[in-house]
């Protein structure tokens, strides 16, 4: 993670924060610091940091795995909570879950605590074992897609857990729809995610390569579908299919690529991040987001900020975040119409150099620091609202922008 501060040693550095200021407990599963981390911990550090930047005392309780430190970084201080050294995915979810309650109750400072949601159920229903003031973060709600991967009732355990929570904040508008529907009596606000403001110092340009970034799960990501369309297009596109992260799929997308005979023109390149991740970006031709499911789709907007057009499936939340003028949406894991668009958006140049300057400028409306001043704005009035033994009203909501 770039911009970490390492001037001391962890155990001496401690958050400052004027005395009246709020200390906010967030409950985040992925640490920024951890490779192979998601979108989730990428909002995790920029809200934090900036809100320890104006005065907050903010400590994350994370997941422990090989090699974690605790201590303070850019203000915020990170707590490895779990059982074990968490060597992978699953022991680092089951410890984490275990050892949370008491984490919690340690931190009795705490006047709010905030619960990322995570997969596979979303919610652990935080509100059931703490009397202080919830906010739930919910930047995943995808526990149907799991139970239907697993055959395992995860759809259940989330519809329980989110109608414990009584303010929500969403990533987009089509989470909080879906929030609303389980819990018509929360108060769902909806703030969006921001992007790194050196994608847009990145210069405008025309590579050759198709580019999917993200956490490596063949399902879930649509990797599936994407090299199924790649199998039937790359003898026309002038470039190869690029894949950038890590996952516990990997293998199983790497096996598929052969089974497809296009392992030749797929590119694994790992996880990358900071100014890689916006070289790469800017370098590409296109930017595909296959996936079956999202709440927001950080990829698609930052590849709009790197001046590269997306194209994605037509699904609730990436509607959102790529209009007509930007890419393409085709239907809903149609594979052929897929491979359709990148045959025709590939040769494009003039379409491709347009798309990538109208998207530069709508993707100029994420901005963190707007996006971190709102997120403020409710937790301070959650945690006025439990002081006075008030609800969330529920109606017009206080922030309803997943934009700046």
């Amino acid at each position: 993670m770039s911009g970490v501060d390492t001037g001391a040693p962890a155990s001496h550095r401690t958050p400052r924060a004027h005395p009246a200021a709020l200390r906010v407990l967030h409950l985040g599963f992925e640490d920024p610091l951890m490779p192979g981390s998601g979108g989730g911990s990428v909002r995790t550090r920029e809200i934090d940091r900036r809100l320890a930047a104006e005065g907050m005392a903010v400590t994350v309780l994370t997941t422990r795995y090989p090699g974690c430190v605790d201590g303070v970084y850019e203000g915020v201080r990170y707590e490895h909570v779990g059982i074990g050294r968490g060597r992978n995915r699953l022991t680092r979810l089951l410890g984490y879950l275990a050892a949370l309650p008491v984490a919690v109750r340690r931190h009795a400072e705490a006047d709010l605590v905030v619960e990322d949601f995570l997969p596979p159920f979303s919610s652990a229903a935080v509100p059931l074992w703490t009397r202080r003031p919830v906010v739930g973060m919910v930047q995943w709600l995808h526990a149907r897609e799991k139970a239907r991967q697993y055959k395992l009732p995860f759809h259940l355990i989330e519809r329980a857990a989110v109608r414990t929570h009584r303010r929500l904040v969403a990533v987009s508008h089509g989470t909080a729809e879906r929030l609303t529907a389980m819990n018509p009596r929360a108060s769902v606000q909806v703030i969006g995610n921001g992007v790194d403001p050196g994608l847009f110092a990145e210069p405008a340009q025309l590579g050759r390569d198709v580019l999917c970034i993200g956490r490596l799960e063949l399902e879930g990501k649509g990797l599936d579908l994407l090299l199924r369309a790649w199998a039937q297009v790359h003898h026309r596109v002038d470039g190869d299919l690029v894949i950038a992260g890590r996952g516990p799929d990997e293998a199983r997308v790497r096996q598929l690529a052969e089974r497809l005979g296009v392992a030749a023109r797929v590119r694994f390149v790992g996880w990358v991040s900071g100014p890689d991740k916006a070289r790469l970006l800017a370098s590409s031709r296109l930017v595909v987001v296959p996936s079956r499911a999202e709440t927001f789709g950080i990829v698609a907007v930052e590849a709009l900020a790197a001046a590269t057009p997306v194209v994605a499936f037509d699904i609730p939340c990436l509607r959102e975040v790529v209009p007509p003028a930007c890419g393409r949406l085709v239907p809903p894991f149609d594979v052929a119409a897929l491979a359709t668009q990148l045959a025709a958006l590939h040769p494009d140049r003039d379409l491709m150099l347009a798309m990538g300057a109208a998207g530069r400028a709508f993707a100029a409306g994420y901005d963190w620091d707007v996006l971190a001043r709102r997120q403020a704005e409710v937790y301070r009035l959650s945690v006025t609202a439990s002081r006075a033994g008030t609800s969330p009203r529920r109606g017009r909501p206080l922030l309803s922008d997943a934009r700046p």
